[in-house]
């Protein structure tokens, strides 16, 4: 017996491997030192100021893949990824420097990891990260022939006395809303459950309160909001930042609240997207379980100072960002408290 004979194709994963190279020496800088390959990605912190604090962060795509499985479109995916973990980095002022990927796949089809990495790749490109490395693995038997999962690793860099972690903000102080593409990569269970599942729509069918199929709503891109925010963190403008992904704004903003701070958030100051309407209405799912499941059209919040206020929505509006004001910071227990418009 050979391994192809159980299953595995080494040729097949050197041929993905052989495209990857091609595509991650795109992503490359003067810090990168070896070709991808080898057992480790190198990558030289040489010129770091000597306060310089590593941040890293490791996430996945979920079960949206399961879309990207159907429709049978795997060049979002990647980018979805990058994007992911560059925003968890960004909300502490870290700027990304490298990437690593972990693809596993149930039979290795090269055109498909190519697929996958040119995302991964576009999107380090995008956001000044180098793609260092990674791992495919074809593993038979344990996933579906047709099926991979993906997942990713980030370090960026920030100087210590630059973190951002919330810890000066105080009551007063405003809430601003970037907005989301979509469900980016959070709540898909949900979604396909409501969506596919209950109502039997098709990926392919084109939905009028969206404008657009089934299928490439639920491929939205996760945006990367680091070109957004990287100013206003330089300027020190920012007193928190929060990324809205898995548990929603209820479950994220806590985070990054001190001590004798509550975040208050008013219903209606932003245009909540077509999509979560639709799987409120036709999944009759309560307001409180939305609100914990999905970013409700919010991608990101930003917490300012009022006197930093009017700088912070100059520079947005020069870069042509939309932003909401959706609330403020109050005395109280690190949580949310929603208003009702």
């Amino acid at each position: 017996m050979r391994y192809r004979d159980a299953g595995v194709d080494i040729d097949a994963a050197s041929q993905a491997k052989a495209r990857i190279k091609q595509l991650a020496r795109r992503t490359f800088s003067k810090r990168v030192l070896r070709e991808v390959g080898a057992f480790g990605g190198f990558f030289s912190l040489q010129g770091l100021p000597r306060d310089a604090v590593l941040v890293s962060s490791v996430d996945g795509v979920g079960t949206k893949l399961k879309i990207a499985f159907a429709l049978n479109r795997h060049d979002t995916v990647g980018a979805d990824l990058v994007n992911h973990c560059v925003n968890d980095i960004a909300v502490h002022g870290a700027a990304p420097l490298f990437f690593l990927d972990y693809l596993a796949t149930g039979k290795m089809r090269p055109s498909v990891v190519t697929e996958v990495v040119g995302g991964l790749a576009r999107a380090c490109r995008q956001a000044g990260c180098a793609l260092v490395g990674g791992e495919t693995a074809e593993m038979p038997g344990f996933y579906p022939a047709d099926e991979y999962d993906l997942a990713g690793c980030i370090v960026g860099w920030v100087r210590r006395k630059l973190i951002l972690d919330g810890s000066t903000i105080r009551p007063g102080e405003v809430i601003l809303g970037l907005p989301s593409l979509g469900l980016h990569t959070n709540g898909y269970s949900l979604a396909r459950k409501v969506l596919l599942e209950q109502e039997g729509l098709h990926l392919t069918e084109h939905i009028p309160e969206l404008g657009r199929t089934l299928g490439d709503e639920l491929l939205a891109p996760h945006h990367c909001y680091w070109p957004a925010v990287q100013p206003l963190l330089a300027r020190g403008w920012l007193k928190g930042l929060v990324h809205i992904t898995g548990g929603g704004i209820t479950d994220n903003t806590p985070r990054i609240l001190p001590a004798g701070t509550q975040a208050e958030v008013r219903l209606g100051s932003w245009p909540v997207l077509p999509i979560f309407e639709l799987i409120a209405k036709w999944g009759k799912v309560a307001q409180d379980d939305m609100l914990r499941t999905f970013n409700m059209g919010l991608g990101l919040l930003l917490i300012v100072s009022p006197r930093n206020l009017p700088k912070v929505a100059a520079a947005l509006k020069k870069r042509r960002e939309k932003f909401w004001t959706v609330g403020r910071i109050v005395r109280g227990r690190p949580s949310v408290k929603y208003l009702e418009a």
